[in-house]
């Protein structure tokens, strides 16, 4: 499967799913959503469901369903790859609310939204299309995709 695969987390997932889309994958995740509305969701946005619940394993005829084994994100990520053989993440995406991060020109655009530090010592930044909030490249997400062998 390619990259473009989307995913929709249930309430046990929150970790994995912000890794998942600081990774660019695309993944909502709602953590008060009732299971009946995380399917509905599913369906009908063509999602498949990353869950720990069994509650999902039981039910008929339902393809679009991956119970999560691992207990830590990094694994976690590892396998959902492993699963959907996805060797590279899609667009970027915020952590917070899985809109699209564009790239921001001119640095100084950012000095009063980062820390002093941050703003020293990053070349790049980029920005939530739909929230606004700031990311720049970390060591953190860096060994992450490291650990992950994603580009």
């Amino acid at each position: 499967m390619s990259a473009e695969i989307r995913f929709i987390a249930d309430a046990m997932l929150g970790r994995l799913a912000r890794w998942m889309r600081l990774l660019g994958f695309d993944t909502l995740y709602y953590p008060g959503i009732k299971d009946s509305d995380l399917l509905k969701c599913a369906l009908r946005e063509r999602r498949v469901i990353l869950t720990k619940d069994t509650h999902f394993l039981r039910m008929k005829n339902l393809e679009n369903v991956y119970f999560v084994h691992a207990e830590r994100p990094v694994a976690q990520i590892a396998e959902v790859c492993g699963a959907f053989k996805i060797t590279s993440p899609g667009v970027a995406r915020c952590g917070s609310c899985n809109g699209v991060l564009h790239e921001i020109t001119g640095k100084e655009r950012v000095h009063d939204l980062v820390p002093e530090y941050v703003f020293l010592s990053a070349s790049a930044f980029t920005e939530c299309s739909s929230c606004g909030k700031v990311y720049w490249e970390g060591t953190h997400l860096r060994r992450f995709r490291e650990l992950l062998a994603i580009k």
